[in-house]
């Protein structure tokens, strides 16, 4: 089965923007992809890397129903180290897609935090984001031990 389909079948729904594959799980399916500025009917498309593997959303699904955003995005403002990991993810975010001069999913405000999936597929994308290592290390196990969740 080709990474589309795999993404296909973890969505529920055919992927908008697809480019690749940018994280594989250990289990060596697609757990972050790599999206286009615009989707395929023109339309902006704002988160550059996207969260796919189902045991990951599921785990950034239950940081964002206890809070998580509220809670990193002061984090963010409180720590200084936080706060720089943060800016300097949203400078490369906006170089890597300059015709879209948005911050990590879509953020048009500095310093604010929109949504942990997106954090945490740039940090697992972009190795060396502090801000999303953290989020990530919150929703451990990042990966089902059971074997793959998409299988």
């Amino acid at each position: 089965m080709d990474d589309r389909a795999v993404v296909e079948r973890q969505l529920g729904r055919p992927p908008r923007a697809f480019l690749r594959v940018a994280v594989r799980c250990p289990y060596g399916r697609p757990a972050v992809t790599q999206q286009a500025a615009f989707d395929e009917r023109g339309a902006p498309f704002p988160t550059t890397y996207y969260l796919t593997c189902k045991h990951l959303v599921a785990g950034l699904a239950r940081l964002e129903a206890a809070g998580g955003v509220e809670r990193w995005t002061r984090a963010a403002k409180d720590d200084p180290e936080l706060a720089s990991s943060l800016a300097r993810a949203d400078a490369e975010q906006r170089a890597l897609r300059p015709e879209l001069p948005v911050g990590i999913g879509g953020s048009s405000r500095d310093g604010s935090l929109k949504c942990l999936h997106a954090h945490a597929a740039f940090a697992l994308a972009r190795p060396g984001y502090e801000l999303g290592d953290r989020i990530l290390a919150e929703a451990e196990p990042l990966w089902p031990t059971g074997g793959c969740c998409s299988a």
